[in-house]
């Protein structure tokens, strides 16, 4: 059964930081692409950053460059959403995801709060 479990989210202060976590379980960890998206009220869900197995290579929203760091623990099945210098604009639910062809995973999501 496939489980991908998020946690690390809670309320920060503007210019703090969080590192969220996804576990993952029931599937080829390393065969997955690993993508952290996030999603406010009304909004449609968007791609923060996504880690490809082999080599590493990621990609980035322009609206964290900087700021964000997604990295991948292979032999944990974990991928990680480092968030530094965070902004109230990044209060939203970060989901993680899981992606290999056509096959698609998401996690439950967690909430992340930036307000004073």
């Amino acid at each position: 059964q496939v489980q991908l479990v998020e946690s690390g989210g809670g309320l920060v202060q503007p210019g703090g930081s969080l590192r969220l976590s996804c576990a993952a379980s029931g599937f080829t960890f390393t065969s997955y692409v690993m993508s952290w998206y996030r999603q406010t009220p009304g909004k449609e869900r968007e791609l923060v950053a996504r880690i490809i197995s082999a080599g590493g290579v990621t990609n980035y929203a322009d609206s964290v460059k900087g700021r964000f760091t997604i990295s991948r623990d292979n032999a944990k099945n974990t991928v990680y959403l480092q968030m530094n210098s965070l902004k109230p604009e990044d209060t939203a639910v970060y989901y993680c995801k899981a992606e290999r062809g056509l096959l698609r995973y998401w996690g439950q999501g967690t909430q992340v709060t930036v307000s004073s």
